[in-house]
């Protein structure tokens, strides 16, 4: 049966309906905010399966009908991700994971179906609603509710909850947060510097409106909600895990706090391996060997997480040997690779990260087939974490989500300082090739990007630097870590990655193992965040400490100019015709794709911008294309090229795109029977403007440019 439910949600209708649609799943809503529609639906297989991590898939799928397009390409129809929509649906498995029990091993999917779109009402925000709800009413175990806002700013300093596509593009902060009606689980922002304090007040404000989100949601729940599968608990025997501890946990102890990342990680290994070999021996042959297996693989996961959690909390003291508030060894480079635009690496510790800067024409900018309002961008960076980067082998292909969610994070964080496109107006593309990882690769990324920006000679606002904080935390005390290794991640509770410059944050992202993090910790993590970045930038700015002036040898030099839009027409002409003439000639190339032929981007606000490594193919570029659309002055004697001979007349090319024609009567003073016998194409002739005719056909006379003779002159040569 059909149930709706509606809450005016700050002068918007959140509509749910549930009880109609996709009635075969655990739990199904459809949610309306304003025009946007997104149906959420979950599933939950029969059977645990046998894995060591909790299998769950969110699915979040774009449908381009909802915004009234038809897919491009050959195919027609929706085919892989696009990155928006694979950011979307990290966006909503992040901040409801930890609300799942830890025994939980069934098989679950969470599809979000976006029907219909409002670029006013976010369709994202919606389907993390969504989720929650459809979780909440199903009968999957599940500790929610969860719920989502993205807060914009306006003009006074302001915070706006879930902005307008009009309100978003002027806000200097786009900022989405998630949590549960006690704390905030999940953020993501990008913001023009803002500062800390105001982060923390954005924050804190859009937890104030997720709980009324929560509310909403608890009361749908309590009416239809579903009675949630009660799990059987995964008990470990007592006796098993005291004897495992005995066994193991002094040489995991020893394991855990070896400096090196690779060795440290190969005796762990080994302790757990000699653990299991030993326990297997000792239990052979007994009645529950299985089971009591299990319990000993499980019990030496367990001790390493605990003794590094255990030594943080209560000793101070990091697997590496390090200070709470510690970095590790910083190192800058620049120039690393001769060819490119720009290179950058940059090293914190074992993590090493290679960036380069690649410049092109506007032309170059990105093609976006999505559900958003803007269908282009100029500013891209990619991200690339190879098997190799952590000493193991593994899969080489196209990006995962991990790469593209950490390659949107860096692109955020930089995106802020990047120039307008009318003040340098290039395509830019930064591409982050990670070498080496033990944590916060991210985070080096966009170190190591805003390093090879400025070897570039991108004219970027101010340096931008990141750093990752952790947590750990034991419910009564908690420890804030700086500049988290691969092991504190893993074994942590928060992963909270903070980039800025001197003046400000520009992106923000945090992750949580744990159901929320309070004010206080968030407040403590932003400060130590910041003086951590400023020691970064110390390092970055001894090997680079703004823009360089002029750019690479390498890198298209570009002029940019402003014409008549209306003559846009003209320089591109009749198919194309006469823009290819102009790159052909001016490039002396045979194709326009040629790696040597000059760029021509043409803008329709009348905006020219020519690219080219060499200034003379630009300056040459330039003078064809203002011969093309200059004015033929009426009454103006000009020297022309005759390019056809017809038995009415010559046609003469003033300059190339500017040819009329000379009437046989204007050839001369004196009458020509057969102009081909006066002229050949190629012959150059003066000739003077009689201005257009009413169809718009320019009119030259040869006549008029010559000498007037003499009255009896003129007279003998017409006899």
């Amino acid at each position: 049966m059909k149930r709706e439910f509606k809450l005016d949600f700050l002068g918007r209708d959140l509509v749910v309906e549930t009880g109609q649609l996709a009635k075969q799943t655990n739990g199904s809503v459809l949610v309306r905010y304003g025009d946007t529609v997104v149906l959420s639906v979950c599933v939950m297989g029969n059977t645990p399966v046998s894995q060591d991590f909790f299998p769950l898939q969110v699915l979040y799928q774009e449908k381009l009908y909802s915004v009234g397009k038809i897919p491009g390409g050959f195919i027609k129809r929706e085919g892989r991700p696009t990155d928006a929509a694979t950011l979307a649906a990290r966006l909503i498995d992040r901040p409801i994971r930890p609300m799942f029990d830890e025994n939980l091993r069934n098989e679950i999917q969470v599809v979000n179906t976006v029907l219909s779109v409002d670029q006013d009402n976010s369709p994202e925000m919606a389907a993390m609603f969504g989720t929650s709800l459809a979780l909440g009413i199903s009968d999957i175990p599940f500790d929610g509710p969860v719920a989502g806002v993205m807060v914009g700013m306006d003009e006074n300093g302001e915070f706006i909850i879930n902005p307008t596509a009009e309100q978003s593009e002027k806000s200097p902060l786009s900022l989405t947060v998630a949590g549960t009606k006690d704390a905030i689980c999940m953020v993501e922002a990008g913001s023009k510097e803002i500062s800390e304090k105001q982060m923390l007040e954005a924050l804190m404000f859009a937890h104030e409106n997720i709980k009324t989100l929560c509310d909403f949601e608890e009361k749908i729940i309590a009416e239809i909600g579903k009675e949630k599968v009660v799990l059987e608990p995964a008990v470990i025997d007592p006796e098993v895990e005291a004897s495992v501890r005995e066994f193991a946990t002094d040489d995991m102890l020893k394991a855990i706090q070896i400096k090196e990342k690779l060795e440290k990680y190969a005796k762990i290994e080994e302790v757990k391996k000699t653990t299991i070999e030993h326990f297997s021996a000792l239990y052979e042959g007994t009645e529950d060997y299985d089971k009591k297996m299990r319990d000993v693989e499980k019990t030496v996961h367990l001790i390493e997480g605990n003794e590094v959690r255990r030594l943080i909390i209560e000793k101070h003291i990091r697997p590496d040997g390090r200070k709470m508030d510690e970095i590790r060894p910083l190192f800058a480079d620049i120039d690393i690779l001769p060819r490119t635009h720009g290179s950058g690496l940059f090293s914190r510790g074992e993590t090493q990260v290679l960036a380069t800067t690649t410049l092109g024409p506007l032309s170059d900018h990105q093609v976006l087939d999505g559900l958003g309002i803007e269908d282009e961008k100029r500013f891209m960076l990619h991200y690339n974490f190879p098997a190799f980067s952590v000493g193991e082998v593994g899969r080489y292909g196209s990006p995962g989500r991990r790469e593209i969610g950490h390659g949107a994070l860096g692109e955020r964080a930089l995106l802020q300082v990047i120039p307008s496109e009318e003040e340098f107006p290039y395509t830019i593309r930064v591409v982050s090739e990670v070498l080496e990882s033990n944590g916060s690769s991210s985070q080096a990324t966009i170190c190591s990007g805003c390093l090879s920006l400025m070897a570039a000679g991108v004219p970027i606002k101010a340096p931008v630097a990141g750093i990752a904080m952790g947590l750990i935390s034991n419910g009564k005390k908690y420890t804030i870590l700086t500049d988290i290794q691969g092991l504190e991640d893993h074994m942590g509770d928060m992963d909270f990655k903070v980039a800025g410059t001197r003046e400000g944050i520009t992106a923000l992202q945090m992750d949580i193992k744990i159901k929320g993090v309070t004010k206080a910790i968030l407040k403590e993590a932003l400060e130590e965040a910041k003086k951590a970045r400023m020691k970064i930038l110390d390092v970055m700015e001894e090997k680079i400490a703004e823009p360089r002036k002029e750019l690479s040898k390498y890198a298209p030099k570009v002029v940019t100019f402003t014409i008549d839009p209306e003559k846009i027409k003209d320089v591109i002409g009749k198919g194309g015709e006469m823009i290819t003439k102009i790159i052909l000639e001016a490039s002396n190339v045979k194709t326009v794709n040629d790696k040597d032929a000059v760029k021509v981007d043409l803008e329709d606000d009348g905006r020219v911008i020519i690219y080219h490594t060499s200034q003379e193919i630009i300056d040459k570029t330039r003078k064809m294309i203002e011969d093309v659309i200059k004015e033929v002055e009426t009454g103006k004697v000009y020297t022309g090229k005759v390019t056809k001979v017809e038995d009415f007349g010559c046609f003469v090319e003033l300059w190339p795109g500017c040819e009329g024609l000379v009437h046989v009567s204007q050839l001369d003073y004196k009458r020509v029977e057969k102009p081909s016998d006066m002229f050949r194409v190629g012959d150059e002739i003066l000739v003077k403007s009689q201005g257009y005719d009413n169809k718009g056909r320019l009119n030259l006379s040869r006549k008029e440019a010559l000498p007037k003779p003499q009255k009896n002159e003129e007279k003998k040569e017409n006899e």
